[in-house]
């Protein structure tokens, strides 16, 4: 519950900018009573079902993906290690630790496009 917590203000963000949330049935459901729309997509071990992560995952629907295991259990592990796993092999990026989740959600939010200047690497200065 406290990584939940710590995301829904950057949520509320994403939310706010247009962004479509996608969450298993748990964190959608907290998102949902909290004011945030987020859609509920299926485990990689809920076979069927018209959002199922796998597939989703298959056809790059995700642009950004957090994953953070809740418990040790079986499932969850075995989950999580499948959605992470899909997220790599789809060059999609991921976020495995909550605090970093939101510090990236909340800068990425408060940045516009023209905040960010392209440089070649030698123009870095270290």
């Amino acid at each position: 519950m406290k990584d939940k917590v710590e995301l829904l203000d950057p949520c509320k963000e994403l939310a706010a900018k247009g962004y479509i949330i996608y969450a298993t049935a748990g964190t959608a459901k907290f998102l949902g009573d909290n004011g945030v729309k987020a859609i509920t997509v299926n485990w990689p071990d809920e076979e069927g079902g018209e959002l199922n992560i796998m597939e989703m995952f298959s056809k790059h629907q995700f642009d950004l993906v957090i994953n953070v295991p809740k418990d040790q259990t079986k499932r969850e592990l075995t989950n999580g290690y499948r959605i992470r796993r899909a997220a790599i092999d789809h060059n999609i990026p991921l976020i495995t630790n909550i605090r970093l989740a939101s510090a990236f959600i909340s800068a990425f939010c408060r940045m516009k496009a023209g905040d960010v200047q392209i440089k070649s690497w030698q123009d870095y200065t270290f």
